[in-house]
């Protein structure tokens, strides 16, 4: 390294108000990190995505929604295991350049953001569809845009004040589950409100079975199950923003298994015992469904402000994502050199401009198809996102390969079974994938992703014709945190 690069090294810190390699202020706190990771488990695929999920497997999907967990705990093990060898922003594009070659990593970072472009997009559908159940005269594509608007400018302050705003968003959505629950435990026990007479575990079964409508309709849920699980990986992003990578990230995926137990596998078995699954509809929130049979006065009503704050927590952090995976693509040199700039605020301006511009076509879907605007948009972010999941688990597998050949150092946050658990994860992705293009529903999304790789091939071979020498991506020694 030359030696204003040592200098770099020396000078870049790892404390609050410090800024880190990479130029961003490390202005994300371990309450804020927490609280990231547990907002990030807890989203419109929940709230809004369950009803149909609901009406198409029954109760089984309880059993969907804690198979996915498992697998999604082990694609954060391996992703916490390379995080804590290498804590970079923009980390599933710097470990899939590493490791699988500069292809990979272009290929990686881009079609991340590519999904929470389309993220954003759902998101605002939903919490347009919310904003509908109070005010059903206001357009969608209004409230659409409106969100959009505020969300980008609270981007462009600081990421402290979108830390900031994401830990009130989630402890919303925290609170507000955890309430659902007791509630829905004392209806139970109770038998108070007007649900109290029907309301049973025997629910669970009493209406055709835990299997109404077979195992193979249940197992074709899985691909909307996995949509929920969208953003977990977001706490990968923070590293390079975080104060103490090293102690808060292992601390936040170690918290992933007991989020999913209560937030998605106690929510919905409270839910479909209070309310028999057979009055739950595609497009309707079972949440407020379920608070509207039980008759708590403005009770639907709460609910639907908390769903809404989970569309709009989930957009917030589409926006901020998506600028730093812009950024970590330029400093690779696979992606326009503006994109590096960073604003006086320490915020890749820039990139999230950008990405809020494409995200607006979610304003103008909601504008021509609204009905279907959410069913396009989240078929395409599942297939991008296990595109992304899948680099995380080869990744994680071939640095295992490393370590064990001792070509690189091991990480302080090993994944438990090592690289077996990965391969059980890939396996599962590629059936779900699978599952994808036997519905013919959800199959356009391979179609759009089989456009979007054939566009970044061509985008690539133009790249590599203008600089063959590059991209080779950045130092990795300028590009460690912590």
């Amino acid at each position: 390294m030359t030696s204003a690069q040592v200098d770099t090294e020396k000078t870049s810190g790892g404390t609050s108000g410090q800024t880190s390699e990479e130029g961003y202020e490390r202005g994300l706190g371990s309450r804020q990190v927490q609280m990231i990771a547990i907002g990030g488990a807890i989203g419109v695929g929940l709230f809004l995505g369950a009803g149909a999920n609901i009406a198409k497997a029954g109760p089984s999907l309880i059993v969907m929604y804690a198979l996915a967990g498992a697998i999604v705990f082990f694609i954060m093990r391996a992703l916490g295991e390379l995080l804590l060898y290498r804590p970079v922003s923009g980390s599933f594009a710097e470990y899939s350049r590493e490791f699988l070659g500069p292809f990979f990593g272009y290929f990686t970072g881009w079609t991340y953001w590519l999904m929470w472009v389309v993220t954003g997009m759902a998101e605002l559908t939903a919490a347009a569809i919310y904003v509908h159940y109070w005010f059903p005269g206001i357009p969608q594509w209004v409230t659409a845009l409106v969100f959009l608007v505020i969300l980008f400018g609270v981007n462009l302050i600081s990421v402290k004040v979108f830390g900031e705003l994401e830990f009130w968003f989630s402890m919303v959505k925290v609170t507000a589950l955890i309430g659902m629950i007791v509630i829905g435990l004392g209806v139970l026990t109770f038998g108070f409100s007007a649900a109290g007479d029907t309301a049973a575990v025997s629910n669970l079964w009493a209406f055709d079975g835990f299997f109404p409508k077979g195992v193979g309709s249940s197992l074709m849920t899985l691909q909307g199950v996995m949509f929920a699980y969208l953003a977990v990986e977001l706490v990968g992003v923070t590293a390079g923003e975080s104060e103490d990578p090293e102690k808060t990230l292992p601390k936040a995926i170690n918290t992933l298994p007991w989020r999913i137990a209560l937030f998605y596998v106690g929510a919905l078995t409270v839910i479909l015992c209070v309310v028999k699954w057979t009055e739950f509809a595609p497009g309707v929130s079972p949440f407020v469904a379920a608070f509207a049979k039980i008759g708590i006065p403005a009770g639907a009503a709460i609910v639907n402000f908390v769903v809404l704050t989970a569309a709009l927590s989930s957009c917030n952090s589409g926006m901020y994502s998506t600028g730093r995976m812009l950024r970590n693509l330029a400093d690779s040199g696979e992606a326009p050199a503006a994109f590096k700039k960073l604003s006086a605020t320490k915020t890749p301006a820039f990139g999230i401009t950008i990405s809020v511009l494409f995200m607006g076509i979610g304003v103008v879907l909601n504008y021509i198809v609204p009905d279907k605007a959410f069913g396009y948009v989240t078929s395409v972010a599942t297939a991008a996102g296990i595109w992304t999941w899948l680099m995380i688990l080869i990744s994680h597998v071939l640095y295992r390969r490393a370590v064990v050949a001792g070509r690189l150092p091991a990480s302080s946050f090993p994944a438990p079974g090592g690289a077996v658990c990965s391969w059980i994860a890939i396996a599962f992705l590629l059936f779900v994938t699978c599952l994808i293009a036997y519905d013919p529903d959800s199959r356009v999304c391979l179609y759009v992703m089989a456009g979007w790789a054939a566009a970044l091939a061509a985008g690539w071979t133009i790249l590599k014709n203008r600089t063959p020498a590059a991209p080779t991506g950045p130092d990795p020694e300028l590009e460690k945190v912590g």
